[in-house]
C-alpha cells in the first residue's frame, strides 16, 4: 500500500497559562488550530493563516530563526516539533499521513471569533497544564505538546 503524505502546520496557542483546543468535527479528537500548507506557503505562514482563520485573531509565534543566509538560501522560523502522524490506518497499512510542523504561539486574548465556515467559538476550550494532564479523552501527544507549549510561553515571560 502506498502512503500519501501531506504537509500541515499546527499551532499550540497559549494565553495566561492555558492552550486552546477544539474537538475536531471530522477527526473526532481534541486538537489545536492547524491545517494543510498551501503550495505557495511556508510552514510558519500556514500556521499563522490557520490560526487566524480558526480562532479569529493573530498570534505571536515562538519560533527561533537561524542566522544562515546566502544568495540562494535563508533561514525561516523553525517549528518546535516535527511529527509524522498516521491519519488513515487500515489492516493493509497506513494510507495517509501528515508531516506536521508544530509551532507554539502566544494569543493576545481568549476571545475566539472564527471565520465563516470554521468550527464555532463554542467548540473551543482553554486547557490549563493540569487539565491537560488529567483529561483521559485527549490524544497523548496533544496533552504533552500542550503542556510544553504552556511551559515555554510562561518561561518566555519570566526570562
Amino acid at each position: 500500500m502506498e502512503t500519501t503524505r501531506h504537509f500541515v502546520a499546527t499551532v499550540y496557542v497559549v494565553e495566561s497559562g492555558a492552550v486552546a483546543l477544539h474537538e475536531h468535527d471530522k477527526l473526532d479528537m481534541w486538537l489545536p488550530p492547524g491545517g494543510h500548507i498551501d503550495r505557495d506557503e511556508l510552514p510558519h505562514e500556514a500556521a499563522l493563516r490557520e490560526t487566524s482563520e480558526e480562532l479569529g485573531f493573530d498570534v505571536a509565534l515562538l519560533a527561533p530563526e537561524g542566522d544562515l543566509e546566502s544568495e540562494t538560501a535563508r533561514s525561516i522560523p523553525q517549528p518546535q516539533h516535527f511529527l509524522l502522524e498516521d491519519i488513515n490506518v487500515t489492516d493493509e497499512g497506513v494510507g495517509h499521513q501528515h508531516v506536521d510542523f508544530i509551532f507554539y504561539g502566544e494569543a493576545p486574548h481568549r476571545e475566539i471569533d472564527p471565520e465563516p465556515g470554521e468550527q464555532p467559538a463554542g467548540d473551543w476550550e482553554w486547557f490549563t497544564a493540569a487539565a491537560l494532564r488529567n483529561r483521559d479523552d485527549l490524544p497523548a501527544d496533544v496533552a504533552e505538546v500542550g503542556q510544553r507549549a504552556i511551559e515555554t510561553v510562561e518561561s518566555e515571560h519570566n526570562a
